[in-house]
């Protein structure tokens, strides 16, 4: 039996994220509220949604030897997250800088530090991880070359998960193994680069898997996303919150998805659940203080997405508006 659910390769950075009216324009200045620190990456995002909602879940990462990088440890421990795969040192903790608009919309630019130190070497050291899960998921806030030899250290029967963010051209190997690739409107972009020859979601899907992947998510905000594969491209519906904070939404999104596949969900299923974890996360301002619990994904008021639920915490007899995302999703 596998000892993970799911492991995640990834990004873990200090969040440091400001209020704002509005987002500032080239050269322009704008007051902000208090800064709030808060632990959050990719890929520790990822390992603290999947373990929260219940996954057996480790984490293969890098953060320096400081405040920040104990601020991560302890949130992952906090979680549930298994931790014998973060290295520490090398490089200060990677930092994410994060504005918040009134309407829940978030920019963010990322510092990688340490994370631009987790090398291929530590991809081989950490093998047994990789055998002992059945799922594993990663991202882009970590080397290139270190997620070519994430691919290559697979095990036979494991699933890989790939969210390309930020996004970038990815080699053959990569994307071949991808079960599912998932992307944004922004990343499939990149990522099509002249193949982007549309504008419809449904043949952004097929051209991406022309490249190779095996199945491909792509997430569309309160339009839903669509799951594609061989067998074709089916669309599922959103659920309808008001979003308060969409930071760390579509990292939500990915575990949520990753996990409940390496259960044996079929795609679209585990798509629609996924939906009903980002919809939770997007009501609670933060990344991981945002992530739900299992409990409290079924709590909400919705048996399937394309409902009209309530937002988590409101009255049954209260009208919520509709969810708008950003492009964490």
């Amino acid at each position: 039996m596998d000892d993970y659910d799911l492991l995640v390769v990834g990004s873990a950075n200090a969040d440091l994220v400001i209020g704002v009216e509005r987002r500032p324009g080239a050269g322009e200045t704008v007051l902000g509220s208090d800064l709030a620190v808060h632990p959050g990456g990719k890929g520790a995002n990822q390992a603290v949604a999947a373990a929260r909602l219940g996954a057996r879940t480790a984490l293969l990462a890098r953060v320096g030897d400081d405040g920040h990088g104990r601020l991560l440890l302890d949130s992952q421990r906090a979680a549930g997250v298994d931790t014998v795969g973060v290295l520490v040192g090398g490089a200060p903790t990677g930092v994410a800088l994060i504005t918040v608009d009134p309407s829940g919309d978030n920019s963010i630019v990322v510092s990688p530090g340490a994370n631009g130190r987790l090398t291929p070497g530590d991809v081989r050291t950490a093998v047994s991880l990789f055998h002992a899960s059945r799922v594993v998921s990663t991202q882009l806030e970590i080397p290139l070359e270190t997620v070519v030899e994430v691919v290559r250290n697979l095990a036979p029967d494991s699933r890989f998960v790939l969210n390309p963010s930020p996004p970038r051209p990815l080699p053959t190997e990569v994307l071949a193994a991808c079960d599912p690739l998932i992307v944004n409107e922004h990343e499939a972009k990149v990522i099509l680069g002249d193949a982007c020859v549309s504008d419809a979601p449904e043949d952004w899907a097929r051209l991406l898997l022309a490249k190779g992947p095996r199945s491909v998510v792509v997430t569309l905000g309160a339009q839903g996303s669509l799951v594609a594969s061989s067998a074709g491209v089916t669309r599922v519906a959103s659920v309808k919150v008001d979003a308060v904070d969409t930071t760390g939404a579509g990292d939500a999104f990915t575990a949520a998805l990753a996990y409940r596949l390496g259960a044996g969900s079929a795609l679209a299923e585990a798509a629609a659940y996924a939906s009903r974890v980002g919809a939770v996360a997007v009501t609670r301002k933060g990344a991981q203080d945002s992530f739900p619990t299992a409990a409290e994904v079924d709590a909400l008021c919705c048996a399937g997405p394309g409902g009209n639920p309530r937002t988590p915490g409101r009255g049954p007899d209260e009208e919520p508006g509709a969810t708008r995302r950003g492009e964490s999703l």
